[in-house]
């Protein structure tokens, strides 16, 4: 009898004890969900800023290059075709890497297999070093057949050669920005691409500069001196996560020793499952590779039947330098939804979270609809302006401009469709869309360029309707996949009335000031009004809810506010 009351005794103790456990557990799991809710949006930010100013320093030194005596649109011919290869290779070799490895990791660690993580992680550096070192090799020996015999642009060897190391160094970077990517310190990765950035500025004014005094302005070693710098801001980059891994190593091993759910598996299994995630991803960049590098093979080849060979190299500096430039640089702030939305989306599916799916993949799609449109409509309007308050000494290529621009909107979307069709798992979705959008431009380019009435314009049209084809397919395949959160109301016809009040008044601002004060000064207030303005539409329209504004930093401060001033 005592013994039986023992066990009634102990059994209710420790019932009570696991009920205790339990709520523990529960409170510690609502305080992680909502934690990785507030990481998301940290690490979107982060990321976004980061861009910002990465692509702010890439316009300068874009700037330096283009009005600087003796580089102009024809150093930026010889840059862009040489660095399209470059491109081509390092996206091959390297470009999948970071989704791929966070993708891995993110599974990994939402389940608590840190020691698992940490393994794809050692595995994947060692392998795609080798890959990385290979990709260099055949840039520098291969420079002189790619020069002359592709690119038809023999001045671009040197630069070629000039960026050849920054493959290897680029590889493996890419391996660490996964996996730091993967344990939710996304931040450490943009920091290292910001100093990265900074560094390539720096290093490409002061190498460009002792350069053309050695070479006496030469255009050819300017060009290969620009993309020095290239590869040596790649190596600071990666010295710097190395470093900051290395401080990291207790945190680490800390977390391997409180691993659960570890499967080993075998190595070959490993770097399997690695290049089965980064091949599908790797060949969607691939195809934007090519994307571009149609434009390197068919424009000055096909503008060179009808117009001399230095005017042909011009117009494409124009396209690939300016204007690629330009209609990148928006692309830098919505990429952070893109890159942040492959672990989030991978750890959510991981757990069978698909509440949690459907809301970060319809708050991403809504907002990069809103940094999309405003984005396309300013440069479209304001092309001639920014070119003159840009490239004063170079200032051709409105028209260029206004066309090539129309497809931004339909990138910045893409992008991120892109990353969350990866992180759903579908990733030969966005490789097939872009594949199909890449054959529609080189049909087009083929068509058109040679046409004297079209000429460059063909390359326009042909990237437009490329990056529309893409974003048609790779939408509709995600409807498919994912419930999405989104009316036609909220999506389409607000954002466009939002961004058609701005543009309507801050073109009319511009036209008013541009007859009482300098041209330069006119754009710049009226695109500082346009800002402005269109903030103020998209709130009076209320687009957000209240709940989609709180998940923004300082959500609950900004809906309090809202509320006070009575639009909520």
């Amino acid at each position: 009898m005592k013994v039986e009351i023992v066990i009634i005794i102990d059994t209710l103790y420790l019932g009570g004890k696991m009920i205790n456990i339990n709520k523990k557990k529960l409170s510690k799991n609502k305080e992680r969900s909502q934690h990785k809710k507030e990481g998301f949006m940290q690490g979107v930010v982060t990321i976004m800023f980061s861009q910002i100013l990465i692509k702010i320093l890439g316009l300068i030194y874009t700037l330096y290059l283009t009005n600087r005596q003796g580089y102009g649109d024809t150093g930026n011919g010889i840059s862009a075709g040489a660095y399209q290869i470059y491109a081509l290779l390092l996206t091959i070799s390297s470009i999948g890497l970071p989704n791929a490895i966070s993708k891995l990791v993110s599974e990994r660690t939402a389940i608590g297999d840190h020691k698992g993580a940490h393994r794809i992680f050692k595995i994947a550096f060692a392998t795609f070093a080798i890959v990385g070192l290979i990709g260099s090799l055949l840039l520098f020996f291969g420079a002189h057949v790619i020069a002359n015999k592709w690119l038809l642009i023999p001045e671009a060897e040197m630069t070629l050669v000039a960026l050849s190391p920054a493959i290897f160094f680029v590889t493996i970077t890419s391996v660490m920005r996964g996996y730091f990517n993967g344990r939710q310190k996304i931040s450490i990765g943009a920091k290292s691409q910001t100093l990265e950035q900074v560094f390539k500025t720096l290093l490409t004014i002061i190498i460009v500069e002792i350069v053309a005094i050695l070479s006496n302005v030469s255009t050819e070693w300017m060009a290969a001196g620009a993309n020095l710098a290239t590869t040596l801001a790649t190596f600071l980059g990666f010295s710097y996560l190395f470093l900051y891994y290395r401080t990291e190593r207790k945190e680490i091993a800390l977390e391997i020793k409180n691993t659960i759910n570890y499967k080993y598996e075998r190595v070959y299994d490993i770097i399997k499952k690695i290049l089965f995630v980064s091949i599908p991803i790797t060949l969607t960049a691939i195809m934007s590779s090519i994307n571009k590098n149609v434009d390197s093979f068919t424009v000055v080849r096909n503008l060179k039947n009808f117009l001399p060979e230095e005017q042909a190299t011009a117009l494409y500096g124009i396209l690939g330098g300016k204007v690629d430039t330009l209609t990148t640089l928006p692309l830098a702030i919505n990429v952070a939804f893109a890159t942040a939305l492959v672990p989030a989306i991978s750890a959510a599916k991981a757990k069978n979270d698909n509440k949690t799916i459907t809301e970060k993949t319809s708050f991403s799609l809504l907002v990069s609809m809103l940094i999309g449109l405003p984005c396309t409509v300013g440069l479209v309007i304001f092309a001639q302006p920014i070119l003159n308050l840009l490239f004063p000494n170079a200032n051709d290529g409105a028209l260029i401009l206004q066309i090539t621009s129309l497809a931004t909107i339909f990138i910045i979307l893409d992008q991120t469709i892109n990353g969350t069709l990866q992180g759903y798992g579908k990733l030969m979705v966005p490789t097939i869309s872009m594949g199909v959008g890449v054959l529609t431009k080189l049909v087009l380019n083929i068509t058109l360029i040679p046409n004297p009435n079209i000429g460059i314009y063909g390359a326009c049209i042909g990237s437009v309707a490329c990056h529309v084809v893409a974003f048609s397919i790779a939408f509709t395949l995600l409807r498919k996949n994912i419930k999405l959160n989104l009316s036609v109301s909220k999506f389409v016809i607000k954002p466009i009335l939002a961004t058609t009040i701005m543009g309507i008044c801050s073109y009319f601002i511009y036209l008013t000031l541009k007859g009482i004060i300098i041209e330069r000064l006119a754009t710049i207030i009226a695109i500082i009004i346009a800002v402005i303005i269109y903030i103020i539409s998209v709130i009076a329209l209320k687009i957000f809810t209240k709940e989609e504004i709180k998940m923004m930093p300082a959500g609950d401060k900004i809906v309090r506010i809202l509320e006070k001033i009575k639009i909520y």
